[in-house]
């Protein structure tokens, strides 16, 4: 006669089998009990750190079970960007030695800097904010346009005001 079970027992009588004969003591412990992946609630499902490469994942449970995918993260760009420049240093050291001289010499160096630029003593150093715009003065002949232009404004206000006036008072001064 057949026995009939459902698919958790069976799974639990098939763990326990395995647990009874040996098996399931021959394996590693899985990586969650010896400290790898440390796992915080995060929305719906959990995040994983893996504590040995520092990678982040989000684990969710979906129709088909548990699923964890990888957080996008600009790790490995900063690692090729640090690779990049390590190399890139690498060659110009490799260039600055090529350029240095074979030999050392026994003269003594020069007791001043030849490099070093003189500073001017008779200009004080300014600032960028007070460096000083100056502007040209106007010649007289762009001031005498400048008073006639004035004046014949001030003649054509004058004019104005005493036509308003002689419009409020009917025409008489």
């Amino acid at each position: 006669m057949p026995i009939a079970m459902s698919s958790s027992k069976l799974s639990i009588a098939i763990v326990a089998i395995l647990i009874s004969s040996g098996v399931g003591s021959a394996q590693t412990a899985p990586d969650t009990e010896n400290g790898r992946y440390a796992l915080s609630p995060a929305g719906d499902g959990f995040l994983r750190l893996d504590t040995r490469t520092g990678a982040v994942s989000t684990c969710t449970n979906s129709n088909a079970g548990w699923a964890c995918y990888m957080v996008p993260d600009e790790r490995a760009a900063l690692d090729a960007e640090i690779g990049r420049l390590q190399a890139d240093n690498d060659k110009l050291k490799s260039e600055l030695a090529a350029r240095a001289p074979a030999a050392k010499t026994d003269e003594a160096l020069p007791k001043s800097d030849q490099l070093k630029k003189p500073e001017p003593k008779t200009e004080p150093k300014i600032a960028e904010g007070e460096r000083k715009i100056e502007i040209p003065l106007p010649s007289d002949r762009d001031m005498d346009r400048m008073m006639s232009f004035v004046e014949r404004a001030w003649r054509r206000l004058i004019e104005m005001a005493n036509r308003v006036q002689r419009d409020v008072n009917g025409g008489k001064i």
